[in-house]
């Protein structure tokens, strides 16, 4: 069966659009796919995804693809033209390759040879797909941050006359660009930042929470770097006087990435944020938290409760939102109804209605809750208490039959029970409305190349309330940690269960720590308690501890 016939059979075109193409070929000279597309029936990417479905291969468009400068080299820029064939990702033995004509076994053999990779895997792509691949990694050099910037033409890029789209459009700048999301990602970094100066452009990311800088970059390339961020992300690129928002899909290494991007005026030019979203890795299991065995347990009986509130507190970035969507995932089924209200939609998760906030639409945490209770939810989840209002309507809901899920910004648990009342609840609203408080942290986990035992210094096994001379382990630092000595992260929790001696204490407008009192004679571990037996376990330092929780250290 031809293209044609496959475009009829799968409701592309109608047979009167193919006599129609059919004419247009008589007079023309055309080819009849040509027609077709001439005469807006069809695009080149209908064609291409039915050309896939007839050769049994997946259909990727190369448009938003990043593909690592080290897999290029893989395949010599003649030979890419030839075969019109390109390496998008390597796993293990297998590398796949996108080709306008995957079926073509003269040019697998040619890779298989060149590559000397025996497993070759195949995807469809168009002729486009190729072209913007070569012009974006093959006709500049492939290679480092400084090869690409020598390649760039700074005195052009930095002229005022210069149309910002055009730049944007410039091959070596989205190569600079693609590169620094790479190496980004590459570096497991949740957050990009490209910072400008008054004589350079910093670019920093954000490394299991700590802050790292990657590049220095000359200033006249800035305005040239915001302007591509800011075109793939859907800003304008005209406006740079006020804050933007805006996110780019990206696929890289076969993995689907979702960058936030937030740019902010300053005296030097606009300052960028992206935070780096991994679909591939879109949730974790309450096992995987690493809640204690005591704590996953009671945590996972909380959220089968039919009513009530539940919330999840700490910093920004202490992983929060992580910890909802996980509970979310635990407790999704297809007899429960779970809508969400968030600020913003990071993930997307599957049988629950997701909605964003929009205040310039009227759309906030408050006026989309109350629209929620119309919907007829069993769990609704709230991305943040931040407000009265919200507050209120978060314990209305609690108290008429449905789960709600929410996270307020405190350091500890007990904390989060007065940050209410503070707020203007009433206390036995609040008593009668929250069933259990996760506080947490994030901590760097020790890089198991260069783990090593160690005594750390008294002054913090003091402030920690630890003997002197007890043993511990630190990473020594190589290159797979980047001699920092850590590698990925790890949750620290406190876990607050709300019985009747604690909602007493509540009505009475107790304090924090009068409330943590009774939580810890009742089994409740601090978060200090939760890092010292995870270094104890060897997963962590008494340094990250400190440094997470805030504890003033004991000096003599």
């Amino acid at each position: 069966m031809d293209t044609v016939d496959l475009l009829l059979q799968q409701g592309f075109i109608t047979q009167i659009q193919v006599e129609r193409a059919q004419e247009e070929v008589k007079r023309t000279g055309l080819t009849l796919d040509k027609a077709l597309k001439k005469l807006g029936y069809v695009s080149e990417e209908d064609f291409i995804k039915v050309r896939a479905d007839s050769l049994g291969v997946a259909y990727m468009d190369l448009k938003d693809y990043v593909i690592d400068a080290e897999l290029i080299k893989l395949i010599p820029e003649g030979m890419v033209r030839k075969y019109k064939v390109v390496p998008l990702f390597k796993v293990g033995g297998s590398l796949t390759l996108a080709m306008v004509n995957p079926d073509d076994i003269v040019a697998i053999d040619n890779v298989r040879r060149e590559t000397k990779i025996e497993n070759i895997d195949t995807v469809l792509t168009t002729e486009k797909g190729i072209e913007r691949i070569l012009e974006v990694y093959y006709e500049t050099t492939a290679g480092s941050i400084v090869d690409i910037i020598s390649s760039i033409d700074i005195g052009k890029i930095s002229q005022e006359d210069q149309d910002l789209a055009e730049v944007a459009e410039e091959a070596p700048i989205i190569k600079l660009v693609n590169t620094i999301f790479l190496h980004a990602i590459r570096d497991r970094a949740s957050d990009i930042h490209i910072e400008p100066g008054a004589h350079e452009t910093r670019v920093r990311n954000r490394v299991d929470g700590v802050m790292e800088e990657v590049y220095t970059l000359p200033k006249e390339l800035h305005k040239a770097i915001a302007s591509r961020v800011k075109l793939i992300s859907g800003a304008d690129i005209a406006e740079t006087r006020k804050p933007q928002d805006g996110r780019i899909s990206l696929k890289i290494d076969n993995k689907e990435m979702d960058i936030r991007v937030s740019s902010y005026p300053t005296v030097h030019g606009e300052n960028l944020v992206l935070r780096i979203l991994d679909k591939s890795v879109l949730m974790l299991g309450l096992v995987d938290l690493g809640l204690s065995q005591k704590e996953l347990e009671f945590f996972a009986k909380l959220i089968q409760y039919p009513n009530g509130i539940i919330l999840v507190t700490g910093p920004t970035g202490s992983g929060k939102t992580t910890t909802l969507y996980s509970a979310l995932t635990t407790v999704n089924s297809i007899e429960k109804n779970i809508l969400t209200i968030e600020d913003p939609v990071e993930y997307e998760l599957p049988l629950i209605r997701q909605t964003q906030i929009n205040p310039r639409a009227g759309l906030t945490f408050a006026t989309g809750l109350r629209a929620i209770l119309r919907q007829d939810p069993d769990i609704i989840m709230v991305g943040e208490i931040r407000d009265k209002e919200t507050a209120e309507i978060a314990i209305q809901a609690s108290l008429t039959g449905h789960l709600v899920l929410s996270t307020l910004h405190t350091n500890d648990a007990p904390s989060a029970l007065t940050r209410l009342i503070d707020m203007g609840i009433e206390p036995f609203l609040v008593a009668s409305s929250v069933v259990g408080i996760l506080a947490q942290r994030l901590v760097r986990t020790i890089c198991t190349r260069c783990k090593e035992a160690y005594v750390p210094d008294n002054v913090i096994l003091r402030s920690l309330g630890l003997p002197e001379g007890e043993k511990f382990y630190k990473g020594r630092g190589c290159q797979q940690c980047k001699n920092t000595g850590y590698t990925g992260r790890v949750g620290i929790f406190e876990l607050l269960s709300i019985n009747e001696e604690i909602k007493k204490l509540v009505n009475k407008k107790a304090s924090a720590d009068e409330i943590a009192a009774i939580g810890k004679r009742e089994g409740m571990r601090t978060l200090k308690e939760g890092g010292i037996e995870k270094a104890r376990m060897g997963l962590t330092t008494l340094e990250e501890i400190v440094r997470v929780t805030r504890i003033e250290l004991k000096t003599p």
